[in-house]
């Protein structure tokens, strides 16, 4: 599980346990052949499964069939998934693991030391190189790094991030978003939060973002944003920023209950230009005001469109029923002039976090879990804007938890 979550979600992990679990052991799959994208599932009965397959566009796949059945705690569903492995931080262990596909098993094959370290934040910075960012633990309050090259998983460098740690009566931050701004310069945007109980808390109403010197990871500036909060979010989990074709970089504010918990904070869709370390001042796409309700999650699919999922505030009583109520819809935005295009009719989804959209060529791949129409993958055509039902995943499945690009 993530490291805001165990801060601020205690008793989320109590409830929902069994959806943060896999194994250490070997993994086996029935799939054959050339598996193009991973799905990670959570079953009726708690069961956890990975499974590979070669397409989403068609088909029914069964997880206790074809995928890989898992057990907890050793691994949770935030893995990194690139190039055929598989990625993940074992904190009992104190490394990172990398696993890969053997025929019909996935093993691990390296690992290499990581302790005291809790991921919030991955980047690929080219070829085989990773860039880690988290917080040192137990406190969470000192941002640390640490670059590998996954070839070989051996550490090219590690250290502490130049950002102030939490003071007065913020107790401990989150990091949302890194992301390499020139050769020679990154730009992390974080915020503060102050643990009010075992199942509260709050979060500062700033946005901090600061430019790093690279790969020094010295302090050059620190820029504060009022406008929103919690910037980003842990993408191991889902992804809500991401860089345009022309450069310019993308970012949610997440300030609703399950992140930020600043709701009367707006969601918001914020921008740092291409030659720019600061959110541009000028731009500022509040979704809360145009959709009348807040959002977590962001996926690019093309020409400065995205695709956001955002929850009912009228279908959910509170955080614990946010992850089995369906209330979340989809909506294809015009980010370029602030707009949202359409609601895309789709049933309602359950699950406060996932990672459920791919763009491959002009098809968005969409992952619904509904109670009244199953789980499906969906097709989204963003030119001719058709949506069409794809894969099914059914049996034991309850969630589809998160869809990657394998290959």
């Amino acid at each position: 599980m993530n490291s805001i979550s165990k801060r601020f979600l205690f008793f989320l992990l109590i409830l929902f346990s069994a959806l943060f679990g896999c194994t250490e052991r070997a993994l086996m799959s029935k799939n054959e052949g050339n598996h193009n994208y991973s799905i990670y599932i959570l079953g009726k009965d708690g069961q956890e499964y990975i499974l590979e397959t070669s397409q989403l566009d068609s088909g029914l796949l069964l997880p206790e069939r074809d995928g890989a059945s898992l057990n907890v705690p050793e691994m949770d569903r935030s893995v990194i998934v690139k190039n055929g492995y598989y990625y993940y931080l074992n904190r009992k262990k104190a490394a990172l693991l990398k696993y890969e596909s053997n025929g019909n098993q996935l093993q691990e094959v390296q690992s290499m030391p990581l302790a005291q370290f809790s991921i919030e934040n991955y980047q690929w910075l080219g070829g085989d190189t990773l860039l880690l960012t988290g917080l040192g633990s137990p406190d969470f309050k000192q941002v640390k790094y640490c670059m590998l090259h996954v070839g070989t998983m051996k550490t090219i460098s590690e250290g502490e991030m130049e950002i102030p740690m939490p003071s007065g009566r913020f107790d401990n931050m989150s990091v949302g978003f890194v992301t390499r701004q020139t050769p020679d310069q990154l730009l992390v945007g974080y915020t503060y939060h102050q643990q009010m109980g075992v199942s509260n808390y709050t979060t500062s109403d700033t946005t901090y973002i600061t430019e790093l010197s690279y790969p020094q990871m010295k302090a050059i500036k620190t820029v504060k944003d009022t406008r929103s909060t919690y910037p980003g979010g842990v993408n191991t989990v889902q992804s809500s920023a991401f860089r345009d074709a022309q450069g310019d970089f993308y970012f949610m504010a997440c300030p609703g209950i399950a992140l930020g918990n600043r709701p009367e904070l707006p969601t918001a869709v914020m921008r740092i230009n291409k030659n720019s370390s600061i959110a541009d001042p000028h731009y500022f796409f509040n979704l809360s005001s145009t959709i009348g309700n807040h959002a977590y999650g962001m996926w690019p699919v093309g020409d400065g469109k995205a695709i956001v999922r955002a929850e009912r505030k009228d279908l959910f009583k509170g955080l614990g029923d946010h992850y089995s109520t369906p209330h979340f819809e989809f909506y294809l935005l015009d980010l370029k002039n602030n707009k949202v295009l359409e609601k895309l009719k789709l049933p309602l989804d359950k699950g406060t976090r996932r990672e459920c959209v791919l763009l491959k060529n002009h098809i968005a791949y969409i992952s619904v879990n509904s109670s009244s129409e199953g789980n499906f993958v969906w097709k989204y055509d963003v030119i001719t804007g058709r949506l069409t039902k794809g894969a099914e995943l059914g049996g034991n499945t309850d969630f589809i938890l998160r869809i990657d690009q394998l290959r």
